[in-house]
C-alpha cells in the first residue's frame, strides 16, 4: 500500500477545492455540442470524493461499472490509464494557486501504471493519490487502486504532468469556489 489512511486527514478546505473541479468540469461539459461524450466524461461522473488533503492528496471510491469493461469482465487497462490521469490529477486542487496548476493541472507528460491484479466489474474500489513532487512547470502524482478494506491492491500508478496554461474558455467559466479563490489569495497578496 502506497498510502496509509492515517495519512490522510479531513479537511474541509481540501474537499472543497477538489469538488471545484469536479463543479468546473461539468460546467464544461454541458457547455459541449449535444451529443458530445468526452473520454474522461465516465470516470468524472463516477468518483465520489472521500477525503482530501492541503498536502495535495485524495481519494476517492468508483464503481467499477461495465463502462470500464474488457471482455473478461474485468477493468480494461486503457480504463485504468483516464481513470489514474484524472484522480491523480485532482490532488492538485488543494495546493493550486493564481497561476500555478490551477484547473486540470496541466497536461500528461507520462503515466506509468503497474496492473497487479484485475478489477473485477461490479466492485466498488478506493482510489488514493498523493502528490510526490510540485514546481513550476512539472509535478509527480502517485496512485493507487485497493478494494474498499485495502486488502487488495489492484493497480498503482506514477503521474508525471507539466504545468500548462488555462485556457481561456476554462478560465471564463467562472464558479462559487472562484470567488473564494480569488478572495483568499488577493488578501494573502496584500500582506
Amino acid at each position: 500500500m502506497l498510502f496509509s489512511s492515517s495519512s490522510i486527514m479531513p479537511n474541509k478546505k481540501a474537499m472543497e477545492a477538489v469538488e471545484a473541479l469536479f463543479e468546473r468540469y461539468r460546467l464544461l461539459a454541458s457547455r459541449r455540442s449535444k451529443g458530445h461524450i468526452d473520454f474522461d466524461s465516465e470516470v468524472m461522473k463516477g468518483l465520489q470524493i472521500v477525503d482530501a488533503g492541503l498536502d495535495g492528496s485524495v481519494t476517492f471510491e468508483l464503481l467499477m461499472s461495465s463502462n470500464f469493461s474488457n471482455l473478461n469482465n474485468v477493468m480494461h487497462g486503457g480504463a485504468a490509464g483516464v481513470i489514474f490521469d484524472m484522480a491523480t490529477t485532482s490532488a492538485l486542487c488543494p495546493i493550486a494557486r493564481p497561476n500555478y496548476w490551477q484547473f486540470m493541472g496541466g497536461v500528461t507528460r507520462s503515466l506509468n501504471i503497474s496492473y497487479l491484479k484485475a478489477v473485477p466489474i461490479g466492485v466498488k474500489v478506493r482510489l488514493r493519490s498523493h502528490v510526490v513532487s510540485v514546481g513550476k512547470q512539472m509535478a509527480m502524482i502517485r496512485g493507487e487502486m485497493t478494494s474498499l478494506d485495502g486488502k487488495v491492491t489492484y493497480c498503482t500508478a506514477e503521474h508525471h504532468k507539466v504545468n500548462t496554461q488555462v485556457l481561456p474558455e476554462h478560465s471564463e467559466a467562472r464558479i462559487p469556489w472562484d470567488d473564494e479563490f480569488d478572495r483568499e489569495w488577493n488578501a494573502k497578496s496584500n500582506l
